[in-house]
C-alpha cells in the first residue's frame, strides 16, 4: 500500500470590498493576496483607504499532494503563477463571503468555476510560495510515458443500422418514403 505524500502551508487570504458601480451590487469583492504562514483570522480588518476596506478573510490551508504534480507544472509555467481562492456567498452578515478553498492546482480551480455555485479568484503568488511549490514539484513529479491505445480488429461495418427490426417483413429500409395507398 502506498501512502499520499503531500504537504501543507497555513495561507492566510486577503479580500478587498470596494464600492460597487451598479445598483444590484453595493460591493464589489475581489481577492488581492495571500500571506503564506500566516496566523488564524476571521475577516480581521487590515487596512482603510476612504470606502476600499482590506480584510483578512481567513486563513486556510494550501495542500500540495504528489499527485498532482503535472497541475502545479501548468500553473508555474503561467505567465503569472497563482493561488486560486474559492469563496462562497455567504447569507449571514457577519461574514459576507466563505472562503473554503485554497489550492494551486488550475484544474481543481476549474472544476469550482464549472459548477457556477462559487466564486473563484485567482491571486499572484509570492516569490517564495512560487519556490516552494517548484521545489515540491521537482522532488515529486514523474513523467508519465504516453501509451497509444490500439484498436481491436473487431469488424464494425457489417452491422446494418436503419433496418429496423428482423422480425416485422420489410422490402426495404425503415427511412423509405412511404408509399401511397391504392384503393
Amino acid at each position: 500500500m502506498t501512502t499520499a505524500v503531500h504537504i501543507e502551508m497555513p495561507l492566510g487570504v486577503v479580500v478587498r470590498r470596494t464600492p460597487g458601480v451598479t445598483r444590484w451590487a453595493p460591493w464589489a469583492w475581489r481577492a488581492v493576496a495571500v500571506l503564506p504562514g500566516a496566523g488564524p483570522a476571521d475577516w480581521l480588518e487590515l487596512r482603510r483607504e476612504g470606502e476600499a476596506i482590506e480584510y483578512h478573510a481567513a486563513t486556510l490551508s494550501l495542500t500540495l499532494w504528489a499527485a498532482e504534480t503535472e497541475a502545479y507544472l501548468a500553473n508555474l509555467s503561467d505567465a503569472v503563477p497563482s493561488i486560486y481562492l474559492v469563496l462562497r456567498d455567504e447569507a449571514e452578515a457577519d461574514r459576507p463571503l466563505e472562503a473554503v478553498l485554497v489550492t494551486a492546482s488550475p484544474f481543481e480551480a476549474q472544476d469550482y468555476a464549472d459548477t457556477g455555485e462559487e466564486i473563484v479568484e485567482k491571486i499572484p503568488m509570492t516569490e517564495g510560495l512560487v519556490a516552494w511549490v517548484r521545489d515540491f514539484v521537482l522532488d515529486h513529479h514523474r513523467e508519465e510515458a504516453f501509451v497509444k491505445r490500439r484498436r481491436d480488429r473487431k469488424r464494425v461495418d457489417l452491422v446494418e443500422d436503419g433496418k429496423g427490426d428482423a422480425r416485422i417483413r420489410q422490402t426495404s429500409d425503415v427511412f423509405r418514403a412511404p408509399r401511397r395507398m391504392t384503393q
